[in-house]
């Protein structure tokens, strides 16, 4: 019986306002920001949804608090669904930091990782997912990083097809986590 995963972006932040890529930086949501998580609880609540699992940076708890407080959905953090550490360029422009994003596809950033090493933890992550929670339907709220791992672990996406494509912003996606191990994903 497969797993359902459905992933929501970490709410608008005052880095998004100011145009800078965050990255292991804690971030804040702004007022913007707080609007979307509420929305996300409206969309979420009522979802199906047995526990939420949400990056610990600040951002995505924040917005995983927004959204859910007052219900008895369990919200569980966990480091491996964090955005890529772009190391010493955390906190730099956006624009600045994405136009060169494929150099560090397999090379980590300065003092950071790599998109590869990120999308890794994320697969880590799922094997975890898989042991206590196959056939349920949860919610994941992370950053890039982690709808990359889902793209990339459960549909087979190659990460030199997503490293170049631009983020589309949308309510949610979802997937169908069949199998229970990435050796069997491959």
């Amino acid at each position: 019986m497969p797993t359902e995963i459905v992933f929501e972006t970490h709410s608008w932040s005052e880095d998004n306002d100011r145009g800078l890529a965050t990255g292991w930086l804690p971030g804040q949501l702004s007022s913007r920001g707080r609007a979307l998580a509420a929305e996300v609880g409206q969309r979420r609540r009522s979802d199906g949804i047995e526990a939420v699992f949400v990056s610990d940076l600040r951002r995505a708890v924040q917005t995983a608090d927004i959204a859910f407080s007052g219900t008895a959905i369990p919200v569980l953090h966990d480091w491996r669904l964090r955005e890529c550490d772009y190391g010493e360029r955390n906190g730099m422009p956006a624009a600045e930091l994405h136009e060169r994003r494929g150099r560090y596809l397999d090379r980590p950033y300065p003092g950071g990782e790599s998109w590869r090493q990120a999308v890794h933890r994320v697969g880590r992550f799922l094997d975890d997912l898989s042991l206590r929670w196959t056939g349920r339907r949860v919610l994941v709220i992370g950053h890039v990083a982690t709808r990359w791992g889902l793209d990339h672990w459960i549909n087979g996406v190659p990460l030199e097809d997503l490293v170049d494509a631009d983020f589309a912003w949308r309510a949610g996606w979802e997937y169908r986590m069949a199998r229970s191990t990435r050796d069997e994903w491959r």
